[in-house]
């Protein structure tokens, strides 16, 4: 059994090792950062890129190089390899085998790093151009979907996230997205902002996957079997 002194010195090593890993610099903003963060999935490790399942980090920059300077994330999600579909689950932005996705939710945007090749795929979505935000639990992986009237993202999440912490970053984006869309004309439209929005066709949804269909809006369960 540890004593609270030798529990000290031995987290003070902990945290030395990871630093001596990676920049000084860089380390010691995303302690800063997470130290900040409401939520616990923000980690000094994961941010400065040391964190992942293998040896290699899980991206070619460390996640907080890709904050402006007054940016701080509120949550990280990540998963090893689906990475982000774009338009539909199945055209996904996947990580290269040695590398992961990490997604950062910060006050202002969602921020999807996916490790590729060589380099890091950056995918930006502004919380303001959102119209519609949910996620939807399944067997082999979450996901949170973030509809724009251009597209939809689907940022894929390891299974292990808990529902909780789902419903907590949807309604984090929920609270600084943009305005509501409205359904136009006999077709069923829906514009925001003067652009129609692209929606997710009944074909795509997941028949054999063992997904789950949790779909929450604005903190209630939608009944979307229609």
């Amino acid at each position: 059994m540890r004593t609270i002194a030798s529990s000290r010195e031995y987290a003070g090593t902990y945290r030395a090792g990871y630093a001596e890993m990676t920049d000084r610099a860089t380390y010691d903003r995303a302690e800063t950062l997470a130290e900040i963060a409401p939520s616990e999935t923000v980690t000094a490790p994961l941010l400065s890129g040391v964190e992942g399942r293998f040896c290699t980090p899980p991206l070619h920059e460390p996640p907080v190089s890709y904050l402006e300077p007054a940016e701080s994330p509120a949550f990280v999600l990540s998963n090893a390899k689906r990475g982000v579909g774009l338009g539909s689950k199945r055209n996904t932005v996947a990580p290269s085998r040695d590398h992961e996705t990490v997604v950062l939710v910060t006050g202002r945007r969602t921020l999807c790093l996916v490790g590729q090749g060589s380099t890091d795929r950056v995918i930006e979505i502004p919380h303001e151009s959102i119209a519609d935000t949910s996620y939807r639990t399944g067997f082999r992986a979450h996901r949170l979907a973030l509809t724009t009237p251009q597209n939809i993202y689907h940022c894929w999440v390891t299974r292990k996230t808990d529902e909780d912490l789902l419903a907590a970053v949807t309604a984090f984006i929920e609270d600084r997205q943009g305005q509501t869309p409205e359904s136009v004309g006999e077709d069923g439209t829906v514009m925001y902002r003067g652009l129609p929005m692209r929606q997710q066709s009944a074909k795509e949804e997941p028949t054999a996957s063992g997904e789950k269909q949790t779909v929450m809006y604005r903190g209630l369960p939608v009944d979307d079997g229609e």
